[in-house]
């Protein structure tokens, strides 16, 4: 299983806040396309120069650890947090059920996005492991400003299950930018994890899982690339057998696209007994 997950992780590129991304281009959405394979939509796009993005969202986060802002989402800083109080609770809630201790690994989770973001709610837990997996660049970045006793960063799953053993996996805007979504969430069910936090992901209101390119806004960065939205059924069909959904919710704003109303969503699951 390693060396597919080092192949998603080389893969899969940086998210962009749906919410964020609307507010900031004043467009109904930066989304565009149906295409027919990921391939396509990627010739359709422009690419991204992750040196840029690493370099933005780093020294955003520096200054959200050093006190000197408040929040950061995408390499953009806010005056105050927007927390998902959604995915919040559901920290809250795993945690609770496992002597108030939280052991998660959160896929796709840039230097700490996440981490910093709910770090206030989450310090007086007996114990708080939050294990990031990124891309190798992203990983080198994070251990040299960012890594603590909390805080770990590791260049695949496997690397990551076996120094901390997560009992739970945290996807929040990420699974819709991997080529191939389905063969991760296969490897990521026999791993075995008791919980599966989804946050800040895209669905649409009717039809089968969509191929688009996503074009961010230069302010952000310069950068467009392949983003699918999925269809919920098959989407939820996909867990029904090992994991029971514990609850849904909408996160972040709904938005048209060409054709029809999407939707960013979270899912909470745990592992059937």
């Amino acid at each position: 299983m390693t060396q597919k997950m080092l192949h998603l992780l080389k893969e899969f590129t940086p998210p962009v806040a749906l919410g964020l991304l609307r507010r900031l281009t004043g467009k109904a959405t930066g989304f565009s396309g149906n295409y027919r394979t990921w391939g396509e939509a990627y010739g359709g796009s422009g690419g991204y120069d992750s040196g840029i993005i690493l370099e933005r969202v780093r020294d955003a986060l520096l200054k959200v650890k050093n006190g000197e802002a408040v929040y950061e989402r995408d390499s953009v800083l806010f005056k105050k947090i927007e927390y998902s109080w959604p995915l919040l609770a559901a920290l809250l809630w795993v945690a609770s059920k496992n002597g108030n201790a939280l052991n998660l690994v959160d896929f796709g989770g840039s230097l700490g996005s996440s981490y910093f973001q709910n770090r206030a709610f989450l310090s007086h837990l007996k114990e708080l492991s939050w294990s990031i997996v990124e891309q190798e660049k992203f990983v080198e970045c994070g251990k040299l400003n960012f890594q603590d006793e909390h805080l770990g960063f590791y260049p695949n799953l496997e690397e990551c299950m076996a120094a901390r053993r997560p009992a739970a996996i945290l996807f929040s805007s990420v699974i819709q930018y991997l080529e191939k979504p389905y063969d991760l969430l296969k490897d990521v069910q026999a791993e075995g994890f008791t919980h599966i936090i989804f946050d800040r992901t895209a669905f649409l209101a009717k039809g089968d899982d969509r191929i688009t390119v996503q074009k961010v806004p230069p302010k952000i960065y310069p950068a467009s690339y392949p983003a699918w939205f999925f269809n919920r059924e098959k989407f939820l069909e996909f867990f029904a057998e090992k994991y029971d959904m514990i609850a849904e919710f909408d996160s972040f704003e709904s938005f048209p696209l060409e054709d029809q109303t999407a939707q960013d969503k979270g899912f909470i699951f745990q592992k059937k007994q």
